[in-house]
């Protein structure tokens, strides 16, 4: 059965979803499953956008198969390599033997490891600028190194102004059916998932996207078409500038997020003291994760989407928290900057966490400690540990 969408002049979505797929990447939680997107441009010359993963590759050839109606293909234009994008690369080469493989000098090495086929004669290197002609259509080439591997690079059609993106402006959710942005309640439904792809994802490398979205200023843009998630042909503006705030370590809202890690609810009521403490300054925005319970991924993408945090810990082993600590690891790995925050630690016998916390942030880009050390907690929060609370609310308030 064919599955597909013309999206704009001779152009068709030929993509699929996978609603089955827990992990994303095998470690990224997905419970609404995720779109795998693909295009393909009938014009003189027929033209093939990146192609999908194996979980959806039997719907992915009945996509193609029934746009092409009998034609053959021409041209698969390669973006993006990593195996969700590519994974189907070796059954369209198969299928269409007259196909020719396009992709810059990187793309082709890329393929060339993945894959056993010989790409002598049946593939075209393109550099950054270059075009390739295939009737009223002509697609220009614009590199995007690192964003998020360095391969990557992104087409524009210049006849339908449609931008191919690649991994760029798309987010975690498989398509029902809506393809367009503007037919489901993105800002409602899809942007945790939009903000928590890109900072887990691409996250690391916002001096490279924001390069990219400096070249993408210069195109008169009516469509983005990423490689999972919706399309974009209206409202680009407010999207564009979601990626820039998130490129440029930007908050993206004004509040407060508060993470814990406690064993035996003890650091968990004390935060529960300081949100009250936050509230009765006329805070408003506070959100509080158990790090336990919440994945790395949702913390890592609260935490690039408020102005401010606290990082509350208990001792464990003489160290921070197994669970802290990873999402420490995890926001110096993914260049947590321009951040104000607290901490606050607990332990019954020997206060370390907190000063383990204070090293991990210190460690990363202008990044203010309020009091420039945590506050300490021995067992339970009472007398003088409340007045301290209340001191990093203040501080926090300011």
């Amino acid at each position: 059965m064919q599955l597909s969408r013309k999206i704009a002049e001779d152009t068709y979505y030929v993509g699929s979803s996978d609603r089955r797929l827990a992990l994303f990447e095998n470690i990224y939680p997905i419970e609404r499953g995720v779109s795998y997107n693909s295009y393909v441009v009938l014009d003189e010359k027929t033209v093939l956008l990146d192609t999908v993963d194996h979980s959806v590759s039997r719907q992915f050839m009945e996509n193609l198969e029934g746009v092409l109606d009998g034609r053959s293909l021409d041209y698969l234009i390669v973006n993006h390599v990593e195996p969700d994008h590519c994974a189907t690369i070796d059954v369209v080469v198969k299928r269409y033997p007259g196909c020719k493989i396009v992709g810059n000098a990187k793309t082709l090495q890329f393929i060339g490891q993945y894959y056993d086929f010989d790409l002598e004669g049946c593939s075209v290197t393109v550099k950054e600028g270059e075009t390739l002609e295939t009737g009223k259509h002509s697609f220009t080439f614009v590199l995007a190194p690192m964003v998020h591997w360095p391969e990557v690079m992104v087409s524009y059609d210049s006849y339908t102004k449609v931008l191919f993106s690649a991994d760029a402006f798309g987010t975690f959710g498989a398509l029902s059916g809506n393809l367009f942005a503007d037919e489901v309640e993105f800002e409602k439904e899809w942007l945790d998932d939009a903000r928590r792809y890109y900072i887990n994802i691409v996250g690391k490398y916002g001096v490279q996207t924001l390069n990219v979205l400096k070249k993408a200023q210069g195109l008169e843009i009516s469509m983005i078409a990423p490689l999972h998630g919706p399309i974009w042909r209206e409202n680009i503006g407010w999207f564009i500038d979601k990626y820039r705030r998130w490129a440029s370590y930007e908050a993206e809202e004004d509040g407060i997020v508060i993470i814990y890690s406690s064993i035996y609810g003890n650091t968990e009521q004390a935060m529960n003291y300081l949100s009250y403490a936050l509230s009765d300054r006329n805070v408003r925005n506070i959100h509080m994760y158990d790090a336990s319970k919440t994945d790395p991924s949702v913390l890592l993408s609260e935490c690039f989407r408020y102005s401010k945090a606290v990082f509350a810990s208990s001792t464990y082993n003489l160290e921070i928290f197994p669970r802290m600590e990873n999402l420490m690891s995890d926001l110096k790995a993914h260049l947590y900057q321009n951040r104000k925050v607290g901490v606050v630690e607990n332990g019954t016998w020997a206060l370390q966490s907190g000063k383990k916390m204070v090293e991990w942030l210190s460690s990363m880009k202008n990044i203010e400690i309020i009091g420039g050390k945590a506050v300490s907690i021995l067992s339970n929060a009472k007398g003088d540990v409340l007045t301290e609370l209340d001191k990093l609310a203040d501080e926090l308030v300011k």
